[in-house]
Order: structure tokens, then sequence, then C-alpha cells
């Protein structure tokens, strides 16, 4: 019997699974997470701003294991590819046939002093709810210091996460208000950016709808101004790029949005990669070893349209467990592998509950039909991790609030 080791169960690990158990072939599965449970990702703006609960955009992994697949609730210390062996945190060395490596991700500084120091993290479900209990004591301080920057929230970055955090504050602004004891307008958001041009990957006009609606409801940008450290509630950043003059903006809640890089097991396993990602073959393997498959967010998959790598998203993430499970499936059967390919089916970023924006296809989507896509988004990737049984009891049915 053949066995099949999966490392991470996020949204690419969870795919894989569920394929390769609906499968009756002659392997053993054995699944490896530091969690006992599945949280979505793409949700954790939102339980960082307290407008939904852990226990909205988590599932225990227990409920899609089948007696086939053994769980080891651990940490990966290091991957053997020559030996085919993974290092656990708990002693354990786990043997494999094939591996599939679908590590998570880890905020990344871009060497900018400071930021694990002083600004909050976001990047799994304990973070997320570290920063939103930081606002809400922020809020209560406020009331014996009265200092305006208890009620300042500064997010660094304005990509994708940045933006969907922005949206959800916002529509927790009357409740921390209401905490603080002033009136909503006294908070104060800002977002600190180093590029001009925000949101890439729409075009233009569809990306300054996003931005001037949060504009409009009083979310101040500070775009063009790269930070160059984070002191204690204090953003430096250049304020003028052709003196090189810095200015500061001083908040108790300073959140770190800039970008993301791949688990550093990449790094201490010895795996050719960059920012903890690997740039994989054609079939989602490791380079150098064909029984290794790497995805999700330690994966780099090159777009032949543009040569650059796909964004790491949760469409891409699932896209690549299946046709990775797939490929070991052909691969124990002793047939060719096939190599992936991945068409989008379009971005929807949330500003809120009941506002979004985005594409579909090929088709701009706005306002209100846009939150209502944004959230069957949402139930679909539910669906494909969890099954009907997590989608019915974690998904999305507000669509009319």
């Amino acid at each position: 019997m053949k066995e099949i080791v999966i490392l991470g169960a996020g949204y690419a690990g969870l795919k894989a699974l569920r394929r390769l158990q609906a499968d009756k072939g002659d392997f053993h599965v054995t699944l490896v997470d530091r969690n006992d449970y599945h949280y979505e990702a793409t949700d954790l703006h939102e339980v960082a701003a307290g407008t939904q609960s852990r226990e909205k955009i988590t599932f225990p992994i227990a409920d899609v294991i089948k007696p086939s697949t053994t769980f080891e609730k651990a940490e990966v210390k290091l991957i053997d590819r020559k030996k085919q062996r993974v290092q656990l945190n708990n002693g354990k060395n786990l043997a494999y046939d094939y591996l599939i490596v679908s590590l998570g991700f880890r905020s990344e500084s871009f060497g900018i002093a400071g930021v694990a120091e002083n600004a909050l993290e976001m990047v799994d479900v304990a973070s997320a709810e570290n920063v939103n209990r930081h606002i809400i004591e922020q809020m209560k301080n406020y009331a014996k210091t009265k200092s305006q920057d208890n009620l300042r929230i500064v997010v660094c970055g304005a990509g994708f996460t940045g933006i969907e955090l922005l949206g959800a504050l916002e529509d927790n602004r009357k409740k921390f208000a209401a905490i603080a004891g002033v009136e909503p307008e006294k908070l104060e958001f800002y977002c600190v950016e180093a590029v001009t041009r925000l949101l890439p990957m729409f075009d233009e006009k569809l990306a300054n709808y996003g931005i001037s609606a949060l504009k409009n409801w009083g979310i101040k940008f500070l775009t063009g101004k790269p930070i160059k450290e984070i002191k204690p509630n204090t953003v430096v950043y250049q304020d003028n790029k052709e003196t090189g003059e810095t200015k500061e903006l001083s908040a108790k809640t300073i959140i770190w949005t800039t970008g993301v890089s791949g688990s550093q097991v990449m790094e201490a396993s010895g795996f050719s990669q960059r920012r903890g990602r690997v740039m994989v073959s054609a079939d989602l393997t490791d380079p150098d070893f064909d029984n290794v498959y790497i995805i999700g967010d330690v994966s780099a998959v090159m777009n032949t349209e543009n040569n650059r790598p796909y964004p790491t998203t949760a469409q891409i993430a699932l896209s690549m467990g299946e046709h990775a499970a797939r490929n070991i499936l052909a691969q124990l059967k002793g047939s060719a592998t096939t190599p992936f390919t991945f068409k989008s089916l379009g971005s929807v970023a949330s500003m809120g509950n009941t506002h979004a924006f985005g594409l579909v296809g090929k088709s701009a989507v706005k306002g209100y039909p846009a939150s209502f896509v944004k959230k069957m988004i949402m139930d679909k990737s539910l669906l494909e991790t969890g099954g009907i049984k997590e989608m019915l009891a974690k998904g999305r049915f507000d669509l009319y609030h």
C-alpha cells in the first residue's frame, strides 16, 4: 500500500484530500496540520474587524476525514526529499511515497525595521482575533486617555487584504465608537501604501470605484508613501520621493497587510524557493522530485499571458489541490501526469457585508450585487473544502443585508 502525505489543511490541502478520498485506490493518506480545524483564510479580515466570529470561518478537520486517512496534529519541521521523510515537531517522522506540500503563508516585512515588534499581523485565526481584541482595548482605553491615537487605526498596505479589512472596519465603526463613547466620525481609519496605482488585478476604473467608495466613507489613503519603519505606535513613511523626507503617523493600532511569503519550512528544507515559494514544474511537481507536489501558498505557477506568477488565491489553490490529487492517482496507475492549467473565474473584493466590487469572468460587478456574488464564492469554497454539511453550517446566506 502506497503512502500519501499531505502537509497543510488549507484550501489546497483539503481539496486534494477530498479528491483522493473519493478514489478507491490501494493507498493510505496522512494529513498533517498544526490546527485541528480548517479556516477560511479569505475571511480573516472579518474576524480581525469583529464582523464575524472564529466559529463562522472554521470547521473541524475531523468532519472531512474518512477511515482511509490519518490526521496528525503537529507542525512540520523539515522535509527530507531524498529519504522521503517528513520530520514533525512532536518527534514523529513520516515516510511517504508521494508528498503534497500545501503549507500556508506568513507575513512578509520586506526588511522594514520594527514590523514584527510594533505592528499587528493577520495570518491566522489567533492573530486575527488578537487584532480585534487590541482594537477593542484601545477603544476602552480612550475613556481614560482621551488620546486620538486610541481612536486611530492604520492599515499598512492597500492590497486585496488591506482593502477588505478597511471595509470590514468601516462596517464596525459604530460599534467601536460606542465602546469608546464617541461619535462614529471621531474614529480615524488610515491606509498607507507605497504605490499609487492600487489593486492592479482590476482595471483602473474598477479599482478607483472601490477606493473612492472607501474614501467617501471617511477612510484616508496615503498612497505613494513607502513605509520606512514601524516605531512603537508610529508609522514612518517617505513623504517626498525626491528629497527622501519622511513623516510620521501615530496610532495605537497598526495592522500589517503589505504582503505574505510561503512557509519558512521551504527554505529550511532546501527547496529551490524565493520568499518561500517554489517555481513548480508544469504538472505542479517539485522540479527535482516528481513524487513531490507543491501547491497553494508555497507554489509559484507562471501565467504565460503576462509572464508573471499567478497571485496566491483560494481559487487557484483549490484548482491546484484537485489537479495534484488527479496526477498522483495517475502515477499510482502507471499513467502520465498532465500539466496544470488555470483560468480565473474572476475576483471580487468585499467592502463590508453589503458592498463589494470585482470581476465575474470579464464582467465588472459593483455594490450590493457584487456582495451577493462574493458570498456565493465563499459558499462554493466551503463546499469544495468541507462538503455540503460545512457549507450549510458555515455558509454565508445573509444575502439581503
